[in-house]
């Protein structure tokens, strides 16, 4: 839920905002609150644990498409780096779909972690990105970025310092690779 700081419910209605500002209706947000997955840079979190609760989710909403990071989990927190692995637990175990398959199943896209020079420059980092192999590539518009900022600014109880750069010059909010786990 956010909790880190204690504000797990000001941060819950902060991610509602911002998922209405991108076009996400609040039914469709569900926020975990769970005593063994604490919100915490520094804690990594049970695999089985998340895997069977992702599933669930998975499961209980018919999801076909699972967008998560990667195993630098774009920043290193290990929350992040957490999702990535109960992720791919579950792809290991229950999820995989081969290519060949006919449509059922989930897919799973995870977000490229780049270096921290990659990371902040911005709308430059879309020559590099053309170049380099992956299997998606999300180029923003000018209104697609614009409204990325808008939704990170709903979260302003998290708005410190680094991420008001992060908000000026960071790739994410203008190109984003991805490869099929």
């Amino acid at each position: 839920s956010g909790n880190y700081y204690n504000q797990g419910e000001i941060r819950k209605k902060e991610l509602e905002q911002s998922c209405s500002v991108l076009g996400i209706p609040a039914s469709d947000v569900t926020v975990i609150d769970h005593r063994d997955l604490p919100d915490d840079p520094a804690v990594e979190w049970d695999t089985q644990l998340l895997a069977t609760l992702i599933l669930k989710h998975i499961e209980a909403k018919n999801i076909s498409l699972v967008v998560t990071f990667d195993a630098g989990g774009v920043s290193g927190h290990a929350n992040h780096i957490s999702l990535y692995t109960a992720v791919r637990y579950n792809l290991c175990k229950v999820l995989w779909v081969p290519p060949w398959a006919a449509a059922g199943g989930c897919r799973v896209l995870v977000l490229e972690s780049v270096n921290l020079c990659r990371k902040y420059i911005s709308f430059l980092d879309v020559l590099i990105s053309c170049l380099l192999p992956r299997d998606a590539l999300f180029i923003l518009t000018e209104e697609e970025t614009e409204q990325a900022k808008r939704a990170m600014w709903c979260h302003r109880s998290q708005l410190l310092w680094f991420r008001h750069l992060y908000l000026l010059l960071s790739r994410y909010l203008v190109v984003n690779s991805l490869r099929l786990l």
